[in-house]
Order: structure tokens, then C-alpha cells, then sequence
């Protein structure tokens, strides 16, 4: 009896150890099974939102009621003049909702002016090797201004934060890094004279400039899901801690 008891706390202990990471590992796998489900559902969402006939723009009052949850990626078609004011480039190695777009080069983000004053962003297109020929860019948007409203077609996006190791904005470059297009607004005087710059921007569907830069195009959504793989992987840990206490208890029982 006395060379059994000792024994007795260390395999309660080793016992509810084993049960509270399996409990978590579980419960891990089983959340990342409702991520994939949620996941599925805003894919199929966002697909429909792209495939809609594109619709008016909101006008400005209901500006602060949108969000990137009940309206990203939104179609909507609209008039607008582009104001001569300063573009902003942000650059791109890619783009995960541009399938007819390889980097690196950078988006062209410019102000446009709706017929009551108020001002929204577009992101004009995707324009190649920007970093390495900015007139490039210069020249495509030049012939974009020409004081002549045009009619602009696109999808609601929302703009992004910068991460921990994104660069800074070089502002006398004009350069930026985050699809951040109220910083880029603040910077660059943009929506100046008391009207209001729009919360989102619109990355352009159409019309194509005829040199076809900046180019727009447009877009199919396809969001990163490894959920099911990170279930796998959360429940073979679990499975992996029973068979560890197994082993471990069948040696001390031989013991």
C-alpha cells in the first residue's frame, strides 16, 4: 500500500490535466468548424454582392449608416467629375480580389466630386511598376481630369488600418501603403471647402481609360479558409493528448 499511494495523486493529476487540454483542444476544433461555416456564409454573401446589378450610390446622409459588415463590396453606379487635385498611389504586390492583376504595382486613388460638392474616393485601377516610373501614373491620371462628369461604376470597400510592420506613407511621395483613403484625404487637401469626404471608397469597375491605365476591372471575392484545417489539427492534438496519458499510464501500471 505505501508503494501504490503515492501513485494515486500523480495519475488524478496527470488524469485532469489530460482531460482539460482535451476539453480545450475540443473546443478549439469545434469553434473553428463554426468559423468555417460563418465563413461560407459571408463568401456566398459577398459573391452575391458582386453579382448584383449594381445599385445607386447612397446618397450622403446615409453615409454613416454603412458598414463593412451589411455593405462591402456593394455595386453601385453613379455620376461624378474627378477634381484637379493631387492622386495617391498604394502599393500592391497583388491583389486577392483582382484575378487580371499581378504585382508589384500600385493602386491609383483619386478624388471625385458627386453634382452637390460632396467628394468620393475612387481607386481608379491597378497600374504596373509605379515604384519604378511614378509619371506613369501621373500621365494616366492627367487624362482622367478633364473637367467633364463621367459615369462611374464600382464596388463599396471600407478603408483598411495599418498592420504592426506596414512602412509608413510617404507623404511628398504620395505614396501609401494601407488602402487608407481618409488619411490619403487629410494629406492631400482632398474634400476641402466644407463638403464631406465619403467614409468609404469605390474600387472602380468601369469605365476602362483607352490606354487602359490606371486599370479597373472587376471583382471576385475569395477570402482565405483553413478553418477545416485548423479543426484537424485541434482535434488530433486532443486525440494525441488521450493516447500520451495512455501510454503513460499503462507504463506506470506495469510499473
Amino acid at each position: 500500500m505505501t508503494d501504490r499511494s503515492p501513485r494515486r495523486p500523480a495519475v488524478a493529476g496527470f488524469a485532469i490535466f489530460t482531460l482539460l487540454m482535451v476539453l480545450a483542444f475540443s473546443g478549439l476544433g469545434i469553434w473553428q468548424l463554426q468559423r468555417r461555416v460563418e465563413k461560407h456564409a459571408l463568401i456566398a454573401r459577398l459573391n452575391e454582392r458582386v453579382a448584383t446589378a449594381p445599385e445607386a450610390l447612397p446618397a450622403p446622409a446615409q453615409w454613416s449608416l454603412l458598414t463593412p459588415a451589411g455593405d462591402e463590396f456593394r455595386r453601385v453606379s453613379f455620376t461624378a467629375t474627378y477634381a484637379p487635385l493631387p492622386d495617391a498611389m498604394v502599393y500592391s504586390a497583388g491583389s486577392a480580389v483582382r484575378d487580371d492583376v499581378s504585382g508589384p504595382g500600385t493602386w491609383a486613388f483619386l478624388p471625385v466630386q458627386l453634382a452637390d460638392g460632396n467628394t468620393v474616393v475612387v481607386n481608379a485601377g491597378f497600374v504596373q511598376n509605379t515604384m519604378q516610373d511614378r509619371n506613369q501614373q501621373d500621365r494616366a491620371v492627367r487624362r482622367l481630369i478633364t473637367g467633364h462628369p463621367a459615369q462611374l461604376t464600382g464596388y463599396i470597400r471600407f478603408p483598411e488600418s495599418a498592420g504592426t510592420l506596414t512602412p509608413p506613407e510617404n507623404v511628398a511621395k504620395r505614396l501609401w501603403f494601407t488602402r487608407d483613403h481618409l488619411a490619403m484625404a487629410r494629406a492631400l487637401g482632398w474634400g476641402e471647402g466644407g463638403k464631406a469626404v465619403a467614409p468609404f471608397y469605390i474600387d472602380l469597375e468601369t469605365p476602362v481609360p483607352e490606354s487602359g491605365i490606371p486599370k479597373p476591372g472587376a471583382l471576385s471575392v475569395r477570402l482565405k479558409d483553413d478553418h477545416m484545417q485548423y479543426a484537424i489539427t485541434w482535434f488530433t492534438l486532443a486525440f494525441a493528448v488521450v493516447i500520451a496519458f495512455g501510454v503513460w499510464w499503462r507504463g506506470k501500471r506495469r510499473g
